[in-house]
């Protein structure tokens, strides 16, 4: 599929792809800026309000017809930006909230949800996310969007909405004045059975993060 078919085919034939990047870079500027940690009292908001809104261009794409790249192979973009960086600096300004429960797949049975760490979803979303930005700056728009909508349905859309659910459950516990359990400690590789969270389990109150992360109290 040519760019030109693909605008022609788009819901918004003369700016889908232009739309589509600028979410997308507003996502990879906003998310660079949370974790240098300049303003961490407003932290989780901003990341819940940025999650929401790349998760619409992931709609977006994942409503469109499938777009196929124009080459057989993709092109060679060299050494994959490091996010390791990125990672750690987020799993400490989310301490001792990073790690929550997540069912991995809806549609799949599983005796326990996994554990996962949102600083390591983050991460991972920002790596997919630049893999596509890369192609588009260097002027392959079908490739880069070929990527984007291929990288939502197989990693970054469901990373991204779990991300989400556990942002705004932390919110919604903060406003409602609920505690929450401490899933800090758990190995993310391992199933989150009833023994390992009752070990790992802790109550963290509310009051103890509140100020910290951002976050306001229903009073």
């Amino acid at each position: 599929m040519s760019d030109a078919t693909l605008h022609a085919t788009a819901p918004d034939p003369d700016d889908f792809a232009v739309q589509i990047a600028d979410q997308i870079e507003s996502f990879l500027v906003a998310v660079t800026e949370v974790a240098r940690g300049d303003e961490p009292d407003s932290a989780v908001p901003f990341l819940l309000l940025e999650v929401s809104q790349l998760l619409l261009a992931g709609g977006r794409l994942g409503a469109h017809e499938d777009i196929l790249p124009e080459e057989r192979y993709e092109p060679d973009l060299g050494p994959e930006p490091d996010v390791d960086e990125l990672r750690e600096r987020l799993a400490e300004m989310l301490d001792p909230v990073d790690v929550y429960s997540e069912v991995f797949d809806p549609y799949e049975p599983r005796k326990a949800p996994v554990p996962a760490r949102i600083s390591d979803d983050l991460a991972d979303v920002m790596a997919d996310l630049r893999h596509g930005m890369a192609h588009y700056r260097a002027g392959r728009t079908t490739e880069a969007m070929w990527w984007w909508q291929f990288s939502y349905f197989s990693n970054w859309g469901s990373t991204a909405s779990a991300t989400l659910r556990a942002l705004q459950s932390l919110v919604a516990h903060v406003r409602l004045n609920q505690p929450l359990e401490e899933l800090d400690g758990l190995d993310t590789d391992q199933d989150l059975g009833e023994d390992a969270l009752e070990e790992a389990a802790g109550r963290v109150m509310v009051e103890e993060i509140a100020g910290p992360l951002g976050l306001r109290q229903v009073k």
